[in-house]
This record gives C-alpha cells, sequence and structure tokens, in this order.
C-alpha cells in the first residue's frame, strides 16, 4: 500500500476482503492516504466494483459478496483436528454458497481480555478477522458474547415401540432416531424429548439416548411448545425477574408533564391485552399553517419501569422480541409490566413518552417535540369498532367520540396519506392469513382479515413517530439503534430482472428506489401473472435489520428510521426510549455509556431472535395445518405454485395458508428441466410444464404433523412453455431426478 496513491481494482479488492472492519468509504481513504480529487476517483471505483458484483454493501461497510460483516452471530458447530473451535454463521444466504468456516480464538493465559469462554453448540455475538493463514479457514474470531449455550442433541417426539422407541422428527428434514430400551429414561408415548445421539455404525437408523424430557405434545394445544423449545425461546421467566416487577409501583409526576386531560385513546385488535400506543389529532390552530394538523402519538414509558442492566433488562434482552403464536403470547416482559403498569389502560393514570408532530395539509412535517408524560386513556377501541363509527355505524361507546375525536383522528390521516403517498413506499399486495382455534386447540378456520382505514391509519401514525425519533436522535448526536432495509442485492435484482422479460416488463437497471417496484406492480395488476410477481419481488428484496449504522429504509422509502413505537414487545424500541430519555434530558431511565459501546452487538443479537422468533411463528402454524389436513389424505385441493425448484414443486393452499411439495419424480412421465429465468419446470419431450404462480389441482398424498411437512400430488396437466434452456447434462443419465428429503420449506418473510 502506497499512501496517497490511488489503489487499483485488484489492492482494493484485497483490502476490503482483508480488513473488513475497515471497509467503510471513509476508512479505505484513511487508510490510503486519499484527499480531494483522489477520493472522488476512489468514490468512482467503488461505484464501478459494486455495478460488477465485485462489493456489494453490508450497512455502511463495503464487502466481498459471500463476506461475512464485521459483527455476526455464529454457531460453533464442531472441532478440527487440532481441538480447535470452529463455527459457521448463524444465518446465510444459501445464494453466496456454502457458509465460510470461522476459527474462534482462544484467548491467552496472559491476555488481560475478558472474553467469555464458548464451548461446543454455543451461539454467539463475534468480532470477525481475515485469517491471514491462507491453509485454514477464511475468517478467525473472538467471542464477544455468548448468546446461547446448547449440548449436542436433537429434539424430537417420543414413540414407543416394545421396551424401546423411536424419536420422530419435528423438522421436515428430520430422520428417525432410535432408542434402545436402556436409554428410554422417563420418556413416554408423546412427549416432546431431549435426546444425545450416540455414534453409529454404517448401516440402520442412528442411535440415541433421551436426556431430558420437555412435557407432552398429545395435545394441539402443545404444538407451540415444540417450537419455543426447538429454537431456544426462553419462556419461562426467573423469579427474581418476576419479583423485580411485581414490587415495581406506579410511576409518579416527577420530570413528566401533565397530559390527562389530553383525550388519547388506544386503538388496537379485539383481543389485545396491552396497549402499548395511544393517538390524537386536531386541526392545527397557527394561522402559519392553514389547513395542516397536530397529530400527538404516546407510547408507554418502558423506559421507566425496566433500567438498564437490571434483571428485567437482561431478561428483555434475552429474549428480543415477544414471540406470538396462534395459541398464546411468549412475552419479552412479565405480564405486571407489560399488561398492567406499562399497558395504557382506559381511565387510568400511565407514563408514557409522547412526540407531538406538526403536518402541512400537503402531509409535510413542519416539526416535532418529544415530552415525557402522565396520561389518562379516554377510550379503548378496536380496530373494527372505530372504523364502523366512521362508516356511519357508531355504537354507545364510539357515537360521543365521534365528532370530537375519531373524526379529527380520519382528517389526520388523510393530510397524512397525502405524503405517502408522495413518497411512494413498496406497496406490496400479500394477504397475511390468520388462524382461528377452537377451545381444544385445533384448527377452527383459516382466514384473511379485512385491511380497514383503521389499521392504515395506526400505522402511518406510527410510521410517522418512529422517524421523528430517529431524526431526534441524530439531531443530538445520540448513539442509537436504527431500522435498517438495505435496496436488493446486484444478484436478486438480475434474477428478478430476468423473470420479468419473460413477461415483458422491464426492471431498470442502477440505482433503484421503492417507486420502481411499484411500477413493476402495477403493471402486474389484474393480470394472471399478478400474485407471482408479487412473490417475485418480495423475494428480491433485502431482510430488514437492526443496526447502529444508519442506511435507510428503503421498502418505506425513509432517509432514517427507528423503532420506538412498541418498548413493550421489542428490545430495540427500548434502547430508542432510552437514547431519548438521555438524549433530552427528561429524566430517569436513559441510556448509559456502558450501553452505548455494546450497540453493535446487541443490535446484531435483536436480529437474530427476531428471525428466530419469525422462524418459530411460521413453523407452528404450518405444524397445526398439517394436524388438521391430517385426516384428509387423499382429499382433491385448489392451489397456486408458490415455488419452483429442480427438485420440485412448492405448492399452497390459499383456504389454508398451507405450503406442500410435489417432488419432481411424481410429475407424469417426462422428464423436466429447471429453468430459473422463467421460474418453471418443462418437460424435455411434451415442452408443458409448471410455473411460478400457476393455478394446480392437487391431491394430499402425505401429511406429517410434527414436522409441519405436506406432500402433493399434482393433478391438473402442465401448460405449454416458454423456450426452457437445459440447465445441466444434456446428454447423459435422462431419469428422473428422485426427491431424497421429505420437502423443505420456503424463505421466511422479512418484517418491516
Amino acid at each position: 500500500m502506497i499512501q496517497g496513491v490511488a489503489p487499483t481494482r485488484e489492492v482494493l479488492l484485497e483490502f476490503i476482503q482483508d480488513n473488513p472492519d475497515l471497509a467503510t468509504k471513509r476508512d479505505i481513504a484513511k487508510a490510503f492516504g486519499l484527499k480531494g480529487e483522489q477520493r472522488i476517483e476512489l468514490k468512482e471505483l467503488l461505484r464501478s466494483l459494486e455495478d460488477d458484483g465485485m462489493v456489494e454493501k453490508n450497512r455502511k461497510t463495503l464487502m466481498r459478496p459471500g463476506s461475512l460483516p464485521p459483527v455476526t452471530v455464529l454457531d460453533i458447530t464442531l472441532r478440527d483436528s487440532s481441538g480447535e473451535l470452529i463455527a459457521r454463521p448463524a444465518e446465510w444466504d444459501d445464494e453466496n454458497g456454502v457458509a465460510p468456516a470461522v476459527l474462534i480464538r482462544r484467548s491467552s493465559e496472559r491476555s488481560k481480555s475478558k472474553a467469555p469462554v464458548a464451548g461446543l453448540g454455543d451461539r454467539v455475538v463475534a468480532k470477525i478477522f481475515v485469517n491471514k493463514d491462507r491453509g485454514g479457514p477464511a475468517y478467525t474470531a473472538r467471542v464477544v458474547k455468548i448468546i446461547d449455550k446448547r449440548k449436542n442433541a436433537a429434539l424430537g417426539v417420543f414413540r414407543s415401540q416394545g421396551a424401546g422407541g423411536r424419536i420422530m422428527p419435528i423438522e421436515k428434514r428430520g430422520m428417525e432416531i432410535e432408542v434402545d430400551p436402556s436409554f428410554v429414561g422417563d420418556a413416554r408415548d408423546g412427549d416432546l424429548v431431549e435426546v444425545e445421539t450416540l455414534k453409529i455404525g454404517r448401516f440402520g437408523l442412528q442411535r440415541a439416548k433421551v436426556v431430558s424430557v420437555i412435557g407432552s405434545v398429545a395435545s394441539e394445544k402443545a404444538i407451540s411448545m415444540i417450537a419455543i423449545h426447538a429454537h431456544g425461546i426462553p419462556h419461562i421467566f426467573p423469579d427474581v425477574v418476576l419479583r423485580e416487577a411485581d414490587e415495581a409501583g406506579p410511576a409518579d409526576m416527577k420530570d413528566r408533564d401533565d397530559w390527562r386531560q389530553l383525550p388519547l385513546i388506544t386503538i388496537d385488535p379485539a383481543d389485545a391485552k396491552d396497549h402499548d400506543d395511544a393517538v390524537w389529532a386536531e386541526p392545527d390552530p397557527s394561522p402559519d399553517n392553514p389547513g395542516g394538523v397536530i397529530v400527538v402519538v404516546a407510547i408507554a414509558d418502558v423506559s421507566y419501569y425496566v433500567r438498564s442492566f437490571s434483571g428485567l433488562d437482561r431478561e428483555a434482552l434475552k429474549r428480543g422480541n415477544s414471540v406470538y403464536f396462534p395459541d398464546r403470547v411468549v412475552p419479552m416482559l412479565p405480564e405486571r409490566i407489560s399488561n398492567d403498569l406499562c399497558s395504557l389502560k382506559e381511565n387510568v393514570d400511565r407514563p408514557a413518552l409522547a412526540v407531538r408532530m406538526v403536518f402541512s395539509k400537503e402531509g409535510r412535517k413542519a416539526g416535532h417535540t418529544f415530552h415525557r408524560i402522565m396520561m389518562r386513556s379516554a377510550a379503548k377501541l378496536s380496530y373494527q369498532q372505530a372504523q364502523a363509527a366512521i362508516d356511519g355505524a357508531p355504537d354507545d361507546k364510539t357515537g360521543p367520540l365521534l365528532e370530537p375525536i375519531l373524526k379529527p383522528l380520519w382528517d389526520a390521516y388523510a393530510i397524512l396519506k397525502n405524503g405517502r403517498d408522495r413518497r411512494q413506499p413498496l406497496e406490496l399486495d400479500m394477504p397475511e392469513r390468520k388462524i382461528l382455534l377452537k377451545p381444544d386447540g385445533t384448527v377452527d378456520r383459516v382466514y384473511v382479515p379485512e385491511r380497514l382505514d383503521a389499521h392504515k391509519l395506526i400505522e402511518e401514525m406510527m410510521i410517522q413517530a418512529n422517524v421523528c425519533a430517529a431524526e431526534t436522535l441524530e439531531t443530538k448526536k445520540q448513539p442509537l439503534i436504527y431500522r435498517v432495509h438495505d435496496q436488493p442485492s446486484l444478484a436478486k435484482q438480475e434474477t428478478l430482472r430476468q423473470f420479468l422479460v419473460t413477461l415483458d416488463i422491464t426492471l431498470a437497471h442502477g440505482a433503484l428506489r421503492s417507486n420502481n417496484f411499484n411500477t413493476i406492480l402495477q403493471k402486474a395488476d389484474g393480470k394472471p401473472y399478478q400474485a407471482m410477481v408479487n412473490e417475485m419481488v418480495l423475494r428480491s428484496q433485502s431482510q430488514a435489520v437492526y443496526s447502529p449504522a444508519n442506511m435507510g429504509h428503503f421498502g418505506l422509502n425513509l432517509l432514517r428510521y427507528a423503532h420506538f413505537t412498541s418498548p413493550i414487545r421489542r428490545y430495540a424500541d427500548l434502547i430508542v426510549h432510552r437514547a431519548l430519555v438521555a438524549s433530552l434530558g427528561l429524566g430517569a431511565g436513559g441510556l448509559r455509556p456502558e450501553e452505548e459501546e455494546q450497540l453493535e452487538d446487541i443490535a446484531a443479537e435483536i436480529s437474530t431472535f427476531e428471525r428466530r422468533a419469525m422462524a418459530a411463528e411460521r413453523e407452528t402454524i404450518e405444524r397445526l395445518i398439517a394436524h388438521h389436513l391430517a385426516g384428509r389424505i387423499g382429499e382433491e385441493f385448489d392451489g397456486r405454485i408458490s415455488g419452483v425448484t429442480k427438485s420440485g414443486l412448492f405448492v399452497s393452499l390459499p383456504a389454508y395458508g398451507a405450503d406442500g411439495f410435489v417432488p419432481v419424480s411424481t410429475i407424469g412421465r417426462d422428464y423436466y428441466i429447471y429453468d430459473e429465468a422463467h421460474q418453471a419446470l418443462t418437460g424435455d419431450k411434451s415442452g408443458l410444464g409448471f410455473r411460478l404462480g400457476d393455478p394446480v389441482r392437487v391431491r394430499l398424498a402425505e401429511a406429517v404433523p410434527l414436522a409441519g411437512a405436506l406432500r402433493f400430488d399434482i393433478l391438473s396437466e402442465g401448460r405449454k412453455m416458454p423456450t426452457a434452456t437445459r440447465s445441466f447434462h444434456k446428454s447423459g443419465k435422462r431419469g428422473r431426478e428422485p426427491a431424497r428429503k421429505t420437502p423443505g420449506t420456503r424463505p421466511p418473510r422479512g418484517r418491516r
């Protein structure tokens, strides 16, 4: 490296690869001693590398594709021949190939570092370094924190067979495990158990011994417990945490403004038990803002009760967020806090952190201020209740509220919607299905809740409050955790672009914005391939994560965004509350300096915990639906192709919100070619095939309730496909590809 000389492409790529912690544009310019025009040249060179797919952005850091970010969550999976611990990233995009191995550094006896000692099976937050020893793993890592210690064990449901038994898998790709009579322990038929696998020979089922009995899953009511234990979700509060919650008392008026006369109201689902946000609006009386509005959003003051490094705080961070199953909620905070002291109950004094926002008649925000207040909710309404009142059918409760409270809120929303329409966030049409359970825990029905203006009103007001939090903390130069959503990677853009070409739809090159994707969605609106295009656009998106470095929110089309409005159920919001309290001098419960130093680690942890919760929620729904359909083997259903791979087709049943798999080996007698560009399987001889989004008729061939797996036989005839290009061995073996594994899962969907 020569100081003051702009690097070549090759030198720059090697620097980015070897220095993941120094790979921002500013750090690179500083390392090479570049100034003035040289920095502009560097910027152009980096842009060229990014356009060519040689580097990609991760937050503000530039990385080689398939590289690891400076701080990563790792799973320690094995020891090498030298006894060193080897880990792999907990989350990895398969499009980048095989997840890289990471060597865990040992702490020297002379080292003053207090790094925790990790072991096999642990999940850790680690600082990543490039391994200079080219003969070993690509990276080394220093453990910053141990998230979860796990034994080298497996989970499954025990089924008795004579004196011994078998472990039935709870994962779609799992295999049965045999348990000898001497290793059954206290397990009974139908128990969810943890087993330790034993060494086996080359033939026969793997063997294991039962090490602990978690509980019975004979009832559907216990299905969510499978996901809770499989993902290691903490669900029992320690006694010391419960005592701390029970000892908490009502907040006083110290450092608070008295807003109890302001008629704030809560609008939530009808079955909500906690209420963490309240709203109010009025026309702006200022002559300088004709036609403008004032909107107040008040959020439960959780930071007053959950102080940094307390028992409540440590347990909340361990959970990261609340997890919502159809039959239960695993809360982030004990009920004494979440459902009582911090719940904005009707006609009860409650502490809150409020933001007062002023908007012009065009929907542009003119200003905002934050206040620590004491409030008293004037009413608790459901979405349906508030909407019915606006639509001309008020009840006894909403009637008196219609003119003074509800109509001003809807008028304010109309103005905020002007700003939203101008901003053009990504508008995907992907209806979310809900499961309604019977009293015995079995599925009653699956339905799509109606999307009301009342939902949109609350959503937009919460988004604006979140923006205000991020802007205020940036202005105060206060470290925080952002909610960031990067633009789609170049590789995913190109995959989508190739797919859209087959529909005669074009996607622009270069820097894209959310409105580029909205244009595509509008072109597909009302067409037979509408659902298919929505699905492909969704798959092209990056996943939203938490980060102390701002990179904006692509989906919402916002320059800065932070989660502020749900501190009862999200740890990120609690951090933002503390940051606001500290930076604005609002009293006790602010962010402490030692916390600020840990924000990068905290952001990595809670991002991982969020994905853990999403996976657990999705798998529980799949198991419930598989239970629901297990007695209907042989019945026929209308479905839609929701995924295409060279191994077969994923088929979704819209009426049930279920996904199943059709192995390619069961699709007729033709040899099927996977066409990635068209997202299709096409018969080599007939030219007939199936494409993403196609409606199909299927027969349920197999259901594995514990794993949530469904297998279908396809009954529909394929349709004529566009010209397909063979993707592998055009000559040679011509047999159909067998389905070797139970159907897998589709990629998880991101959250805003």
